[in-house]
């Protein structure tokens, strides 16, 4: 776990981690552009891969396989499924699993996973518990599921997902970086801060508080590669 991959969706998502990183060498693969330098003394990469799940799969694979990722990190905004999550509570995913993806198809063939979740690792959330410890962070920060699939979710199918997974928070991207982690049996972890309520316009007030959530998540994840560096210190 050396280098960190640090794997955003869009553009606004990745433009808070630009200042924290030191030395950086930019390189591009696959249409897609790298920023490899470090971030509180820690040797890190980080791109966005646009949205969807192939986006983001392409992008984690590139981090392992051609930067050396020994962990990644999928950093960002997302929105609420749980109805006590508010607007820039920042959640970091335990595990994460496809809403639009049947269960079987990842049981029954490969990667032969025993239920429908990716699994967070415990020594990234033990990090991120250690950061809340240390620096306090000036916003909520909570710890659960999310689940990921195609497409903004409206109210009903919320409704549906919640009773079907019990998550926190929904994306486009973090199953699939989860599940590439998982096959390359990496370290993988998710901070996403939400735009938006349980309930009513999803789209719009993506729209409206992405900025201010992406500078959130990237501040939480600029608190976990400090405790980082301090605990191999």
């Amino acid at each position: 776990m050396d280098k960190i991959g640090i794997l955003c969706a869009g553009d606004d998502e990745l433009a808070p981690f630009i200042p924290l990183l030191q030395d950086a060498q930019l390189s591009e693969k696959a249409m897609l552009t790298f920023y490899q330098g470090s971030i509180e003394g820690v040797p890190a990469v980080a791109l966005y891969s646009g949205v969807c799940k192939v986006n983001a799969a392409v992008a984690a694979q590139l981090l392992i396989d051609t930067y050396g990722c020994g962990a990644v990190i999928n950093a960002g905004t997302a929105g609420a499924v749980a109805k006590e999550r508010k607007i820039f509570d920042t959640v970091v995913a335990t595990a994460a699993a496809y809403h639009d993806v049947e269960a079987e198809i990842l049981t029954d063939f490969h990667p032969w996973l025993p239920d429908a979740f990716f699994q967070a690792d415990k020594g990234l959330l033990e990090l991120a518990k250690q950061a809340i410890c240390q620096y306090n962070p000036p916003y909520p920060v909570v710890f659960g599921k999310m689940v990921t699939g195609e497409r903004f979710i409206d109210d009903e199918e919320k409704r549906r997902i919640a009773d079907a997974f019990h998550p926190m928070s929904v994306d486009m991207e973090s199953a699939s970086v989860a599940h590439v982690c998982y096959v390359n049996r990496i370290p993988f972890l998710a901070v996403r801060t939400m735009t938006d309520l349980a309930e009513g316009g999803a789209q719009a007030l993506f729209e409206q508080n992405c900025r201010k959530a992406a500078a959130q998540s990237a501040d939480f994840v600029r608190l976990m590669l400090k405790a980082l560096r301090q605990r191999r210190a």
